[in-house]
């Protein structure tokens, strides 16, 4: 059933916050003796059951380790663990200010693709996602987009109809398979084009 309140449904990363830190990744392959482009490769190969909560950090990261034929030890998994942490932890200060100022106007919830320990750090640094009517991870939902099992999880969990969303992802896939569900979907490009987007979308509301 529908209901009178607009609702903007923000991704994370490229949008609110900045994508992983450049060299990131070379950093993380040196920890385990790698060469950059082979590592680059099995992080990204085994990174969607992660995304989706079907791996855990430690399944996560055995696998990478045993594509490019390195011991998975403990130490070293939790060494490069922490650092793919931090290579995800810079947020945008000026999307984060508008973002808390649209709860104002709208409902404002969160849908990312992040597994469950980076949720469970990006939590912790930033509380000002507590105070967001809804967050979603997909770690912790199961469900990592573009599946339309993840955006069905914030119009139940928001006991809404498709319609009251408006989603914003800086990926056209993702916005285009909320838009399969039902919602209203804008493909970010930047705060000014958001802007614009919203001061006609809520009045209509």
């Amino acid at each position: 059933m529908s209901t009178d309140r607009p609702i903007v449904l923000f991704d994370l990363f490229g949008v609110i916050a900045r994508h992983q830190r450049p060299g990131a990744l070379g950093e993380m392959a040196a920890l385990g003796g790698a060469p950059t482009e082979p590592f680059a490769a099995a992080y990204w190969a085994c990174r969607r059951p992660y995304d989706a909560g079907r791996f855990s950090a430690a399944q996560y990261w055995t696998a990478v380790l045993h594509q490019l034929s390195l011991p998975a030890r403990p130490d070293l998994i939790e060494k490069i663990r922490l650092a793919d942490i931090d290579s995800w932890s810079r947020v945008d200060d000026q999307m984060v200010a508008y973002v808390r100022s649209l709860r104002e106007v709208a409902e404002v919830a969160l849908l990312s693709n992040i597994p469950a320990d980076h949720a469970d750090a990006f939590l912790a640094a930033q509380p000002w996602l507590h105070h967001l009517d809804h967050v979603a991870f997909s770690g912790k939902i199961h469900a990592a987009k573009p599946d339309p099992a993840a955006f069905r999880h914030c119009i139940a969990a928001l006991h809404a109809a498709p319609a009251d969303f408006l989603f914003v992802d800086d990926r056209e896939e993702n916005v285009r398979a909320a838009q399969a569900v039902g919602m209203n979907g804008h493909a970010f490009t930047g705060h000014d084009e958001l802007a614009a987007t919203l001061h006609a979308w809520l009045p209509a509301r």
